[in-house]
């Protein structure tokens, strides 16, 4: 199937409708469909401000980002966006063209659309 990669940079300790955000992203793609997703906690990182912050004990908490990230198809990645825009969450993100399929399938598996070559 063709599709994207998206990941989404998020603050560890930014919220939504009081929900740690990472958390009510994975749960809506999940209430959605999608198929499956991964968040993730960062060791280290900088970004716009360009301070350098590391997953260390005397840290403050809540300054670390979690990439959470979703292989979709193209309406998925364009109901998730919007719904993400609806929300008036502002959120870095990255888009990669991905081609994704299952080896082996089984009858649980949701039925694949034949990839392009």
């Amino acid at each position: 199937m063709e599709g994207s990669y998206l990941r989404f940079y998020v603050v560890e300790g930014q919220r939504l409708h009081g929900t740690l955000l990472w958390e009510w992203l994975l749960r809506t793609a999940n209430t959605m469909g999608i198929r499956g997703g991964s968040a993730f906690h960062a060791m280290a990182g900088f970004g716009r401000h360009h301070r350098l912050h590391q997953d260390r004990f005397f840290e403050l908490a809540g300054n670390l980002i979690v990439e959470v990230e979703f292989i979709v198809t193209d309406d998925e990645k364009t109901k998730l966006l919007d719904l993400i825009a609806a929300e008036k969450v502002r959120l870095f993100y990255a888009e990669i063209p991905a081609r994704f399929g299952v080896l082996n399938p089984d009858r649980d598996d949701p039925p694949m659309q034949e990839s392009r070559s």
